[in-house]
């Protein structure tokens, strides 16, 4: 049911106006950044950095513990390195994996590569064994580099890589700026390999343009093993001039960013903006909650990057005089859930709230420009939110076999029109984008991206994000896409059968993990050697935290597995029978067996997932 509150009018973008009009004119420039479609003018990561070196040279671009960079000292950094693999022989077009955790070491890495118009592999630090082996062989890359905190996961999968001793190099768990450290045999260390290198720009920086790519951002997308995203750098000026224009950073706010720099939310919206603003950008390796405020008071930031369950977590901290000791004004990210975005706005003296909307691989997006309250906010490009058959998972068609839009209020499946202006770059693997795409959706002809998402209409081209549809829910604020965790969890010899589906535990974000398993015949699960191989093969968020054994699945006639009965049940033991029920409790690495005293506990919020 939809209330006024959530029906959005031009009275109400009227009266946002006053607000929005000292920021009109970088708006405007930045919009005009975003939409050129010139195939011949240098854009870019590397076009817009080195521009925020010209105008702010002393300017702090970069802090990171009691270590800070001025953008003329990282542009030079970030030349050295890409020298470095000039000389190893990179090109435009080429890919370099690389597997660094949040820390400087990662975005100059990225930037080097931007100036050569090689693409950054940006994979996701967690990943182990088979899943980390797929990832860097996915996109066949010419290099990869690698921090030390990452370099154990590399060598365990050494033998699988299809990458010479040549190919790999290494960065210390340090200032690399300053200190090279003493590489690991078989690993090439690239900060002693820079120490030579001249700091100018290459002229190869020069000839990056729109359709060139950029980073390869990894997805779950909505079946199996990640698939790498194509991010080139018109996309990437896209999020650069319309978002981080809008956002109207300048060059004393300092931005502060605990989000992965493998995600786009961090890498290319909050970085971006960043530059955007010629304003300095503070990264933490992890998030804390009880750091937080003091960390925005150290680095006196003036925003920060989030995740909606990032600021659940600093919502359920004690209340305290430090709550609104800090000159933090503006939050960008996405996922802030409305039941607590005016709370948390009040209690921590937020005025702005940048929520946005969009995918690694999608052609659509959503900026909250107009700072409205519980919405992804406002999208100024071709989209659609059409009628969805949850049962059939499929959109609703007519007679004529054409989609139906819904009406204001309604929620829908939201899709975007690929056009040249909003085109659809998809993944490495082009037989994944067939799935992605719908034909003929109200002409015959016309092409839509399939966003996956389900979205409420509230006017004036605004939206809320409501759920995702398919095999993928999102965690920790990742996507976990339950084929990819089913594949391994029936690599562990007891299980002859997995299936695994999303369910919703009380007061969290998204959908926790939940796995049916069967046993092969005669076998007894070792629920311990079980979870050890889960921690070992997977990502922590990925690792299912409820358990169901059954004796068989339940299938339909095509031998689908009939997932929405499990959902509909859960981990409620007075609704599964006498199957019994398994969970791994917050700071436990095992699992221990769920009894309706354990399932009264977790509905009463006594464990924090």
């Amino acid at each position: 049911m939809t209330t006024h509150a959530d029906v959005i009018s031009p009275i109400d973008v009227a009266r946002k106006l006053p607000d929005l009009l000292p920021r009109l004119p970088r708006m405007v420039q930045g919009l005009l950044l975003a939409n050129n479609t010139s195939n011949d003018k240098t854009v870019g990561l590397a076009w817009a950095f080195e521009q925020a070196v010209r105008e702010n040279p002393q300017g702090v671009a970069i802090l990171y513990r009691d270590v800070s960079f001025t953008y003329s000292e990282f542009n030079q950094w970030a030349n050295r390195l890409a020298h470095v693999f000039l000389r190893q022989g990179l090109k435009k077009g080429d890919v370099a994996t690389v597997l660094i955790e949040n820390r400087p070491e990662l975005l100059v890495t990225a930037l080097a590569l931007s100036k050569i118009g090689v693409i950054a592999a940006l994979v996701n630090t967690s990943q182990t064994g088979k899943v980390l082996t797929h990832s860097i062989n996915l996109v066949k890359p010419s290099v990869l580099v690698t921090g030390a905190e990452c370099a154990a996961n590399v060598m365990d999968v050494r033998a699988d890589l299809l990458l010479s001793d040549s190919q790999l190099f290494w960065l210390d768990d340090a200032d690399c700026s300053q200190h090279a450290g003493q590489a690991p045999e078989g690993l090439r260390n690239l900060a002693e390999e820079a120490v030579a290198s001249p700091g100018y720009n290459p002229p190869t920086a020069q000839h990056i343009h729109r359709l060139d790519g950029l980073f390869y951002i990894y997805t779950s997308g909505t079946t199996g093993l990640p698939k790498a995203a194509v991010f080139n750098n018109g996309r990437w000026m896209k999020a650069y001039g319309g978002l981080g224009f809008s956002l109207g950073l300048g060059r004393d706010d300092v931005l502060y960013s605990t989000l992965p720099l493998y995600h786009a939310t961090a890498m290319v919206v909050c970085w971006g903006a960043v530059i955007a603003g010629r304003s300095g950008l503070a990264i933490r390796r992890k998030f804390s909650a009880s750091e937080f405020w003091d960390d925005c008071r150290k680095y006196k930031a003036t925003a920060f990057g989030y995740v909606g369950e990032l600021c659940r977590y600093l919502l359920e901290k004690p209340a305290g005089e430090g709550d609104r000791a800090h000159a933090v004004r503006k939050m960008v990210g996405n996922g802030l859930r409305p039941s607590i975005w005016r709370q948390f706005k009040e209690r921590f003296g937020i005025e702005v709230v940048a929520e946005l909307y969009g995918s690694s691989e999608g052609n659509v997006g959503f900026s909250n420009i107009f700072n409205f309250d519980n919405t992804v906010g406002f999208s100024p490009v071709p989209y659609a939110i059409v009628k969805y058959d949850k049962e059939a998972e499929a959109p609703v068609r007519d007679r004529k076999g054409r989609m139906i839009k819904v009406k204001q209020g309604e929620v829908g499946l939201m899709i975007g029109e690929i056009s040249d202006k909003t085109p659809f770059d998809g993944y490495t693997d082009s037989g994944k984008n067939v799935s992605c795409i719908f034909t003929d959706v109200f002409k015959k002809g016309d092409r839509y991206f399939n966003t996956g998402d389900l979205m409420r209409d509230i006017g004036f081209r605004h939206a809320q994000f409501v759920d995702r549809t398919g095999d993928t829910f999102r965690w920790k604020g990742e996507n976990v896409s339950t084929t990819e965790v089913e594949n391994i969890m029936t690599g562990h010899h007891s299980l002859a059968e997995a299936v695994v589906y999303g369910v919703e535990i009380p007061n969290t974000n998204g959908r926790a993990g939940m796995a049916a398993i069967t046993p092969h015949a005669g076998h007894t699960v070792d629920f311990s050697n079980l979870a050890t191989y889960l921690r070992r093969e997977l990502p922590p968020y990925a690792v299912p935290v409820f358990l169901r054994v059954k004796a068989a699945m339940e299938t339909t006639g095509t031998f689908k597995y009939q997932k929405s009965g499990l959902k509909q049940e859960g981990f409620d033991p007075s609704l599964c029978g006498d199957e019994p029920l398994f969970v791994m409790l917050p700071g436990n690495s095992d699992f221990v067996p769920l009894d309706a005293a354990v399932h009264a506990d977790i509905l009463a919020g006594k464990f924090r997932f």
